[in-house]
């Protein structure tokens, strides 16, 4: 058999939700047995059932806003099924992964539940039975709910072998793993204690704990104390996990079914079966019993179940060794979990495997001296077991009441290989590297509830860097509409971020929920930007950026005859200079754009300034890399060859203002038309600081820009004549580029010598190109590429795009990793899904555990006889739904209120009583903006009921085919407004 490992995990059992709050509870011996709480039944009134059990807490508590269920259908679902949606997307998250990126893959779901209570205590009354009933009571379903709400088209089943379910879902879910059936597949159980009713039969049996508690193996005991429990483990194939990176607690090494056959009874356990499945999985996983240092036993608290077990372990175990074997069961702890008794104990011997220590036995102190265990190489742990270096084996056995066993052989997961980074370097690395924490939630109350979630979770680690952190977050924190998204470099830094963004009442400023994908444009600064060491805290901070950058001084320096890089770096004063500057400019552009478009941000649209539609040029597919370097330092130096005793001015003023200043200046042009009011002119020195002093005494505002030349002007006629020699291997654009040469989109035209030529003695047209860029892509947000801000000015004084978000990477000389991450976290806020790995050294690849997600708490359905009323006719009063006991915390404004839109619409009225009828709305929930499907939760079978709630209330309306409404289901007011004009055109 191959190896499958475990790398996620979710449960909550009676005094543990959640896996932390287990294995807790195991350390330190605690247990979950307590009263019957009122809520099941009335003790009092059961006096031959014992009065305590094991309970989880708030059972009742369900999201159905999260998975898209109504109400009503909340109502109606078996109570399995409701904690086992949560507990999958637990699983899962812990598993590494966004639960919706596996939608639509051949995950496998495999669920033990055992008998089917929920329908047998709902479906007696036939005159109160409904379709929602009838799927929600099945016990078949539970698998079925996980793979419909997660779309996994793998297969789905539940199965029941009594109390060896889950364990036997555990095996099935293994084996359609290794022939390939899935890649993915979650495996578990549940049980919730519904009733009374088994508890009976056990105390008929002679099978019942007077006191409700499973003492395994202990001289006290004397039977079977009932339990709640859901547990949830999430499967891959080991090379799988550990080429993805993934965490893994254990391996599943192999694992066998049997059945007793014809024994002493149906119900009677079987001591030679038991051993016969033992050994199997032992033959099966390849591994001799003497090596298998524990075994996480059935272990019910039954005499006779006890003394059986411990003779089958002590046959298979009993062999010379070191140390016995150490036998235990959680059962102890929990009570017996019933269809969930096999994954509570796998997740424990996972958890112990994957800390390396075997939590103590409760009630080992009153050892069963009958059951003869040291003579069978047998013992109970009296203390934790601390479990020696290397591999360490234990197993894991469930036996089902009607005769089906399992044993599963687990291995604690294999050593992978440290990073090569020094320890030292590691140390420094993870402190200082940026990430980007992210979180996302269905609803904005529930983004500041996981907010404030994940805040305390950070808190509560040892001080140090986020970026493995962050890097996990981008995982499994992203897949949900509401997002938050923030830089850091610490948790000190993320804990404070994520606080103040859970205080806000909203929370788009560091959130929200964004109805589509960024639209984004490149704007390339060119030549006045550059400074010594530009780029070089980014250059620190990003492993992304370094390799671009590389890539371009490696395309540069065959021409150059020099390393802009070393340049660059080392803060050389040379960068001033035309020869340097520009392809230098060239390199930081080039190198951020594809940064950018590495990370997964890719532009609609580019444009650049000058200098800057080279690296545009490359960006949109124009230029290649190589061609385009050779140009710019072909550039630089025929520029830098030109006389000195040029310069150029920014002015507030516009070119009609300046005309008449420049006739009676030969020489001068206007050499950039960047907005309606900020031009740039360029000419003889002498020449521009007669028109400053002019323009000046006006009071119009003149800036002398830090150039070395009189670019874009006649005097640059020599450059120009160089540059048009020149062969230029190009191609049309792949990705429109605004060319700041002819001030509009370039379609088809090829970017020549002629075109390069031109570009630097021709006025670049900024504002014209802007403008065109806005019209052809409408743009959500400008980012610029460039070591300085200048572009990003030019634009907002321009007003060329309005109520665009601008962003830049690298802002200036202080500029480090922060900002590009900022970038990133803004894009991602607005609907980018990044490619984050990028952003990520091999060193913080790591998976870290984070603080799961914290469903809402608000609606709760318990209460028999109120949560599974029919659909009332049409023509009755309607009345508030009763089947849940809270409403959620932030009810929108519906459209069913004194004052909502509906009350002069007597269509949409009906409509929205009619879908809070069906689906069992509050009617102020149904707003006509809801969405059936994704909003509301409705199927097929509810829009037929909707269908005929409808024409029950609207009967001048007739008769409306579900065909006919199907194009209208798209949203409630689209209903109203389709069957508005079906009423109006049969009434006229």
């Amino acid at each position: 058999m191959g190896d499958v490992a475990i790398v996620g995990i979710d449960c909550t059992f009676p005094g543990a939700a959640g896996v932390q709050a287990y294995w807790d509870l195991l350390m330190r011996g605690g247990a979950g047995i307590a009263p019957v709480p009122a809520q099941r039944w009335e003790a009092r009134d059961f006096p031959a059932v014992s009065g305590s059990g094991g309970f989880i807490d708030d059972a009742d508590v369900f999201d159905s806003d999260f998975f898209s269920v109504t109400p009503r259908e909340a109502a109606a679902m078996d109570p399995h099924h409701r904690l086992l949606l949560p507990c999958a997307w637990r699983a899962l998250e812990d598993a590494g992964r966004a639960p919706g990126d596996l939608a639509g893959t051949e995950t496998g779901v495999f669920v033990g539940v055992m008998g089917g209570e929920w329908g047998r205590l709902t479906m007696s009354d036939l005159a109160r039975v409904t379709p929602l009933l009838g799927s929600g009571s099945s016990a078949g379903m539970a698998a079925n709910r996980i793979s419909y709400h997660f779309n996994f088209t793998g297969p789905s089943l539940a199965v029941d072998t009594a109390c060896s379910s889950s364990l036997v879902a555990v095996h099935l879910a293994a084996g359609s793993l290794l022939t390939g059936e899935c890649d993915t597949a979650l495996a578990g159980g549940v049980n919730i204690v519904l009733s009374p009713s088994l508890g009976m039969v056990y105390g008929q049996l002679g099978l019942a704990a007077a006191d409700g508690r499973c003492k395994p193996f202990s001289a006290d005991a004397d039977g079977i104390g009932r339990s709640d429990g859901v547990g949830l483990v999430v499967l891959r194939r080991l090379a799988d996990a550990l080429a993805d990176g993934q965490r893994i607690y254990a391996v599943l090494r192999g694992s066998a079914v049997n059945q007793d056959g014809r024994s002493n009874g149906v119900i009677a356990p079987n001591r030679w079966s038991q051993q016969r499945v033992l050994d199997s999985a032992y033959r099966r996983a390849g591994v001799a019993p003497d090596r298998v240092a524990f075994v996480e036993a059935h272990g019910t608290g039954t005499v006779l179940g006890d003394a059986i077990e411990c003779a089958a372990l002590g046959a298979v175990h009993g062999v010379p060794r070191e140390t016995p074997c150490a036998i235990g069961s959680v059962k102890g702890n929990l009570g017996h979990t019933e269809g969930a008794a096999g994954i509570a104990g796998l997740i424990k011997t996972a958890l112990a495997l994957h800390h390396r220590i075997v939590p103590a036995s409760l009630f080992a102190d009153r050892e069963n001296p009958q059951l003869r265990l040291g003579e069978r190489g047998l013992r109970l742990l009296k203390s934790p077991l601390r479990l020696p270096r290397g591999e360490s084996l234990a197993g894991v056995s469930s036996f089902g009441m009607g005769g089906t066993n399992a044993h599963a052989v687990l291995g604690s997961a294999p050593r992978t290989p440290r990073s090569g980074v020094a320890g030292g370097a590691r140390a420094r690395v993870a402190g200082d590297a940026v990430g980007v924490f992210t979180v996302s939630a269905d609803t904005p109350e529930a983004l500041r509830r996981n907010l404030a979630a994940q805040a305390d979770a950070v808190a509560g680690r040892p001080r140090g860097g986020a970026a493995a952190l962050c890097r996990s977050s981008n995982l499994v924190k992203t897949g949900l509409p509401h997002r938050f998204a923030a830089p850091v470099r610490d948790t000190g830094e993320l804990v404070g971020a994520l606080r103040r963004a859970a205080a806000l009442q909203d929370t788009t400023a560091g959130g929200g929920r964004p109805w589509g994908r960024p639209v984004t444009a490149f704007l390339f600064t060119g030549q006045g930007s550059e400074f010594p060491g530009m780029t070089a805290g980014l250059h620190r901070d990003s492993p992304l950026y370094r390799r671009h950058l590389a890539e371009a001084d490696e395309a540069l320096a065959p021409h150059l005859g020099a390393s802009v890089r070393d340049l660059l770096l080392g803060g050389d004063e040379r960068v001033h200079r035309p020869r340097f500057a520009q392809p230098a400019l060239f390199a930081v552009g080039y190198a951020l754009a594809r940064t950018l478009t590495s990370l997964g941000v890719t532009p609609a649209a580019v444009l650049g300034h000058s200098l800057g539609e080279y690296a545009a040029a490359v960006t949109a597919g124009a230029l290649g890399l190589q061609e385009a370097a050779r140009l710019v330092v072909r550039r630089g130096a025929l520029t830098d060859g030109l006389p000195a005793g040029g310069g150029m001015i920014a002015t507030s003023a516009g070119p009609e203002e300046l005309a008449g200043l420049l006739a009676a200046e030969p020489g001068t042009v206007v050499a950039a038309l960047n907005g309606p009011a900020d031009t740039v002119v360029s000419g003889p020195l002498d020449a521009l600081d007669r028109i400053t002093r002019q323009l000046t005494g006006r009071g119009t505002r003149v800036r002398p820009l830090p150039v070395s030349h009189a670019f874009h002007s006649p005097l640059m006629a020599p450059a120009a004549a160089g540059l048009r020699t020149e062969t230029v291997r190009c191609a049309p654009p792949a990705v429109p580029l605004a060319s700041t040469r002819h001030g509009r989109v370039l379609r088809h035209e090829p970017m020549d010598a002629g075109y390069w030529a031109g570009q630097i003695e021709e006025p670049v047209l900024m504002d014209s190109a802007l403008g065109a860029l806005v019209a052809d892509v409408a743009p959500t947000h400008l980012i610029e590429i460039g070591p300085r801000g200048l572009l990003l000015q030019i634009a907002a004084r321009g007003g060329r795009a309005p109520g665009v978000e601008y962003l830049h990477p690298s802002p200036g000389p202080g500029a480090t990793g922060l900002e590009l991450a900022e970038a990133l976290a803004a894009l991602y806020r607005g609907g980018l899904d990044p490619r984050w790995e990028e952003l990520y050294a091999p060193e913080h690849r790591s998976a870290e555990t984070l603080a799961p997600y914290v469903f809402s708490s608000a609606r709760r359905s318990w209460d028999r006889e109120s949560f599974v009323p029919a659909v009332r006719p049409a023509a009755a009063p309607v009345t508030a739904f009763t089947g849940f006991t809270a409403a959620r915390p932030e009810p929108s404004r519906g459209a069913a209120g004194a004052d909502g839109p509906d009350a002069d619409d007597p269509v949409l009225h009906a409509v929205v009583r009619a879908v809070a009828e069906v689906g069992g709305y509050p009617p102020e929930r149904v707003v006509p903006e809801a969405r059936f499907y994704e909003d509301l939760g409705f199927d097929s079978v509810m829009i037929m009921q909707l269908k005929n709630q409808v024409e029950a209330r609207l009967p001048r309306l007739g008769e409306v085919s579900v065909q006919q409404m199907l194009p209208a289901l798209r949203s409630v007011g689209a209903l109203a407004e389709f069957l508005g004009d079906v009423a109006m055109a049969r009434s006229s």
